[in-house]
């Protein structure tokens, strides 16, 4: 399918499922944000990677304006909803503030692969772990994507783009796993590192080696 969608370009990534809570400031997306929510159509988060707008991005839906404020701010939250990819971009439309774009929207599978899902799961934790992070994903891990883990994987915003580009779950789950293979043992490293600087001037209870 291809159609026309409002589209408001940022620096981050938005994965489909993903609660993102925005404060909306410019006129030409408080004309945006005010349009989409009283005709109940979604609207479109390209990422923006080195001062360009990327070709692929997420299309989100408004699901609450907790807050407008006296000057017409607003505070809103959303969600993801489908992946698409940018056509053509149309910086002036009729009538409006803002840009859109035409878009198709590519087909995208999300069947688990259940073991992958386990040990990339697993990897994680084990990276929290040695970071002493907390992380309550609101699901069971047998319900887990990797949208609901990849922003907590230490991924670049480079690297988030790119896993937003696989349009497999398995490879999205295979990125991941090559990602925290390789940053374990750094993390890992670092850690030993950090124990040993703190343990500098301690009194050490070691075993003599026998000659």
């Amino acid at each position: 399918m291809i159609n026309f969608i409002p589209i408001f370009p940022l620096g981050i990534v938005v994965y489909p499922g993903e609660k993102l809570n925005l404060h909306i400031f410019e006129e030409r997306y408080k004309q945006l944000v005010n349009q989409c929510y009283t005709e109940k159509k979604p609207f479109g988060i390209p990422a923006v990677l080195n001062d360009k707008v990327s070709e692929m991005g997420t299309l989100v839906t408004i699901t609450e304006i907790v807050k407008v404020y006296e000057d017409g701010r607003m505070d809103i939250r959303t969600q993801g909803q489908n992946i698409f990819r940018i056509l053509e971009i149309i910086k002036i439309v009729p009538d409006k503030l803002y840009s859109g774009a035409i878009v198709n929207y590519p087909a995208n599978s999300e069947t688990r692969n259940i073991l992958l899902t386990k040990r990339v799961i697993a990897s994680l934790r084990g990276l929290h772990k040695l970071l002493n992070v907390t992380k309550d994903f609101k699901k069971p891990d047998e319900e887990l994507l990797s949208y609901d883990i990849a922003h907590h994987a230490g991924l670049s915003l480079e690297e988030e783009y790119e896993l937003l580009g696989l349009l497999h779950e398995s490879q999205r789950l295979e990125y991941l796993k090559r990602h925290l293979k390789k940053i374990l043992p750094i993390i890992t490293g670092a850690e030993n590192l950090k124990e040993k600087i703190q343990m500098n001037g301690h009194f050490k209870e070691l075993s003599g080696f026998d000659l």
